[in-house]
């Protein structure tokens, strides 16, 4: 035989990096077959429930199946905020809202929701107290659903006051706590509550921030709703106005005395409060206290304090002139010099009236019945 040229096919290998690619394209196209449906806003809520039960079941355990199930919850909840807020892109969908509220309430989601949140971590509370916050003004059918849920469980308004006294949740209790009280029942449960005298501890609390919570949300409690306002003051007037006098408007903190006489013009200054100043600017221990607040070095109390002080002037009755007449006569030359000099830092014709008004006042008080403890400190 002659030589003859044989071909001989040699199998080619496959490259490596092309089989990757071929097995990514493989499996995006799966993923994309199989792609699962955006989560509802009800399944949203039913899994975020589930969680948290586990959640409150297994609270010390740990371990990688927990660790998981955790960051699954920060997930929901990241959800659930996205749904009533919206995501930044859009904004949130009115029947994914209503959908949401109505599952959220249809069970103890809410209680589960508070209970566990000492459990979340700081991220997830911050997202809950923003959640819970919407769902007060969501509005269903007419119906304000998170205000029939807590009417039939009002103990969550006690736990939520309670939380002031843990600083790693006091914030977030307190900004949900702000939120519920808009609605005047709820005010009026907080108000008519043990809870409302331990706010003046509470405004106290070292812890900067907490104390400043605290504030704000006892602020809202006597400012925001009028007439229920009234009514408590009327009703506890002695007591509270000795706590509030104490602890506040002669407390050593001078952010403390400066917020409270802030608080105190705006409480008896309302009209709607006009009995209670009458009885407040009746009583030589209260003005007495608002002399010394004139005294501080604070220019703020000062113009705060005056603008009570002035009222004693203002509401003036012979009954009241016998009872403060002595305390008045008494430090007559001091107040008049301090008022000569005392200005405030942008032009203000009414404060010039009013304090026209005071001195006029006080220089017509006659020298009589001055007893012995009439010096202001």
């Amino acid at each position: 035989m002659g030589n003859m040229d044989m071909c001989v096919k040699i199998p080619r290998k496959s490259s490596p990096l092309k089989g990757a690619f071929l097995r990514a394209l493989r499996k995006s196209a799966m993923k994309g077959l199989f792609k699962s449906k955006p989560r509802t806003p009800a399944v949203i809520v039913r899994q975020t429930r589930s969680l948290l039960i586990y959640l409150d079941s297994n609270a010390d355990c740990g371990g990688t199946k927990r660790d998981e199930k955790m960051a699954e919850l920060d997930e929901l909840i990241r959800e659930l905020k996205s749904t009533l807020y919206g995501n930044g892109e859009s904004e949130p969908a009115t029947e994914a809202c209503a959908q949401l509220t109505q599952e959220f309430f249809r069970e103890d989601t809410l209680r589960l929701l508070i209970t566990c949140l000492p459990k979340l971590n700081l991220e997830a509370r911050k997202d809950a107290t923003q959640v819970v916050a919407n769902l007060q003004r969501q509005q269903v059918h007419s119906r304000w659903i998170a205000s029939d849920y807590l009417e039939a469980n009002l103990d969550l308004m006690d736990r939520l006051m309670s939380g002031y006294e843990d600083p790693s949740i006091a914030l977030h209790y307190g900004g949900m706590l702000r939120e519920c009280i808009r609605r005047q029942s709820f005010a009026k449960y907080v108000l008519e509550s043990e809870h409302i005298k331990k706010f003046f501890d509470y405004i106290q609390i070292p812890n900067f921030d907490v104390a400043a919570d605290a504030t704000a949300t006892f602020k809202e409690l006597l400012t925001r709703h009028k007439s229920t306002v009234a009514e408590f003051l009327s009703r506890n007037y002695d007591w509270f106005f000795a706590e509030f006098n104490s602890k506040l408007l002669e407390s050593p903190n001078y952010l403390t005395r400066r917020q409270a006489v802030k608080l105190l013009g705006d409480m008896l200054l309302d009209r709607s409060n006009v009995d209670v100043m009458i009885r407040y600017v009746s009583s030589k221990d209260n003005l007495r206290i608002l002399m010394n607040l004139l005294r501080e070095s604070s220019k703020n109390i000062q113009v705060d304090a005056f603008h009570v002080f002035k009222v004693f002037f203002l509401l003036l009755t012979p009954i009241s002139l016998r009872t403060l007449s002595g305390i008045l006569v008494a430090n007559r030359s001091k107040l008049l010099r301090f008022l000569g000099s005392f200005k405030i830092d942008k032009e203000d014709e009414e404060f010039e009236v009013d304090k026209a008004q005071v001195v006029k006042k006080i220089a017509e008080l006659e020298p009589k019945d001055i007893s012995s403890d009439l010096s202001t400190r």
